[in-house]
Parts: structure tokens; C-alpha cells; sequence
């Protein structure tokens, strides 16, 4: 494929750039969240891997189109770094749309917040950020306490592997952004992705991965779970630190009992609202933070 000009790749970034950092993770929660809730509904007709497929390939189209990326002239290290990228992406969502098959959308998306969390604590070297760490860590533990019993064990054991490859998406997502100019490195991440999964979404779809209905609601699950949230991450990973972008991601939680109350009828409890409150208030300071730059990379 043929490279976009330099031109119009910086017509494109700066629209982002004056975005805060914040900003930008905040709606690629809200779009990913969202979309996991849609594709819910997919489910009973292709399973959790036949979703994944219609979203990652829907999500490469329109990457690809936007951003047309070429391989020639790129280094074997930063073509291995893209293919590295594209293995993870595509393992974290067949992981979480396995558990989410399984368990409520709010509790999957607390459990898979141990990678987030992991990177947090592991990267922070402020006293201050441990405390929004804990605060988002009592949150998790709210939302998930009293709504656990009788959760699927398998379900439970996915969302623990989407968890671990949610943290390693958020360390290589940080060198992806600085190798590749716009989202040109997660345009031929994608791309691997959807190789990477299209088996297993044919085991599980076969020809309905072709059917009207899955197209167009594949569409728009890849256009709100992949091509918008992963854009805007790759932007806000370039001006925050991976460990504070751990910490905002804590309201992920948050947003996804939210999605599920809306789209799907899930409720939520009054611990579970403490969760979202806790949630809510380390995500504040950790976006306080971030905007006086005290964090910035």
C-alpha cells in the first residue's frame, strides 16, 4: 500500500493533539465499553470468537483506509514490534469476549483490570500515585464483592488472561505510538490481529460471519471497540506515562456496568456504585495529575 503524505498525516494529528490526554482516554473507555455491550449481542449467533473476528477486521478496513501504512522502508525491529502488537490485541479481545460470554460485563472488565493496576504499581515512583492506586483498587474490590458468587470459574480464569495482556498492551502500545507516526503501527497491528483470530472465529461462526446482520453489527462493534478507542490510546500513550494511563483506566469498570445497565439490562447494587465512586475519584487525581504535567513523557 502506498503512504499517506507527510501532509496529510499532519493535517490529522493535530485534531487529536489539542485534545487532553485525559480527554482522549476517557472517550476511548467510553467507545470500547460500549461496543463490548453491543457485541454481546453477536454472541448467540457467531460466539465470542466470530464477534471478535467481525470487530478486528471491520476495525483493520477502516485503519487501513484511514491511514494507508506501507512496510517498505520500515525496519525488521519495528515491523516485529507491529506483530507483536497485533498478537496481543488479538489475544486480550478473544480472552475478554471469552469471559464475557461467560460473566457480567462490569465484573469481567474489574477483573481484567489486574494488568492496568499491575503496570500503576509497578511503574509509579510517587508516594501520591500509590494512594490513587489503592483507591481504585478498594473500587474494584467493592464492584466485585457480593455480585461473585457462582461466577463461571472459566469465565473468571479468561478475564485474568485479558487482564495480564491488557498490562503488556499498555507497555508496547507506549513504543508502538513513538515508532510509528499517527496510528499507522496499530493500523499493521490490526491486520495481525485479525489473522491471528479469524480461526478460531471460523471454528466457532462458520459462513454466519458472512451473514447481513453480523456485517453490520460487526461494523459498528469495530468501528466503537477497536478504530476509535485503540486511535486515541496510541495518541494519549504518547504525552502520559504508561502508569498513569494504568490509573485512568481504572474507570473502565465504571463505564462498563454502565454499558451493561443500558444495552443489556445488567443492574447495579449499592456497592457497586461505592466501586464506581472510588473508581471515579483515583481516576480524578490521577487526571489532575496528568494535566499539570507532572507525569508527562
Amino acid at each position: 500500500m502506498l503512504n499517506v503524505p507527510t501532509a496529510d498525516v499532519a493535517a490529522r494529528e493535530p485534531l487529536l493533539s489539542r485534545i487532553p490526554s485525559p480527554a482522549l482516554v476517557l472517550g476511548a473507555i467510553g467507545s470500547i465499553q460500549f461496543g463490548a455491550a453491543l457485541a454481546t449481542t453477536l454472541f448467540d449467533r457467531l460466539g465470542p470468537a466470530g464477534a471478535v473476528v467481525e470487530r478486528l477486521v471491520t476495525a483493520s478496513i477502516l485503519l487501513l483506509i484511514i491511514w494507508r501504512p506501507r512496510i517498505r522502508g520500515r525496519t525488521r525491529r519495528e515491523l516485529l514490534l507491529a506483530g507483536i502488537f497485533g498478537v496481543i490485541l488479538g489475544a486480550m479481545n478473544l480472552t475478554f469476549y471469552e469471559a464475557l460470554h461467560r460473566i457480567p460485563l462490569g465484573i469481567a472488565v474489574t477483573i481484567e483490570m489486574v494488568g492496568p493496576l499491575a503496570v500503576a504499581v509497578g511503574g509509579s515512583r510517587r508516594a501520591r500515585d500509590l494512594v490513587w492506586v489503592a483507591l481504585a483498587a478498594l473500587g474494584i474490590l467493592a464492584l466485585t464483592r457480593g455480585r461473585a458468587h457462582g461466577l463461571d470459574a472459566l469465565g473468571v480464569g479468561f478475564a485474568l488472561i485479558a487482564g495480564c495482556l491488557w498490562g503488556l498492551y499498555i507497555l508496547v502500545n507506549a513504543r508502538v505510538g513513538r515508532a510509528f507516526a499517527g496510528g499507522t503501527g496499530l493500523a499493521l497491528a490490526m491486520v495481525v490481529a485479525s489473522v491471528v483470530t479469524l480461526p478460531f472465529g471460523i471454528v466457532q461462526a462458520g459462513g454466519q460471519l458472512l451473514a447481513l446482520h453480523s456485517l453490520v453489527i460487526g461494523a459498528a462493534v469495530g468501528l466503537l471497540s477497536s478504530a476509535i478507542p485503540y486511535t486515541l490510546e496510541v495518541e494519549s500513550l504518547r504525552r502520559i506515562a504508561p502508569p498513569v494511563f494504568g490509573i485512568l483506566m481504572s474507570l473502565e469498570p465504571a463505564v462498563a456496568t454502565l454499558a451493561g445497565f443500558m444495552v443489556l439490562g445488567q443492574g447495579m447494587t449499592v456497592r457497586a456504585l461505592i466501586g464506581i465512586a472510588l473508581v471515579v475519584l483515583a481516576s480524578v487525581g490521577a487526571s489532575r495529575r496528568t494535566s499539570q504535567g507532572a507525569v508527562a513523557v
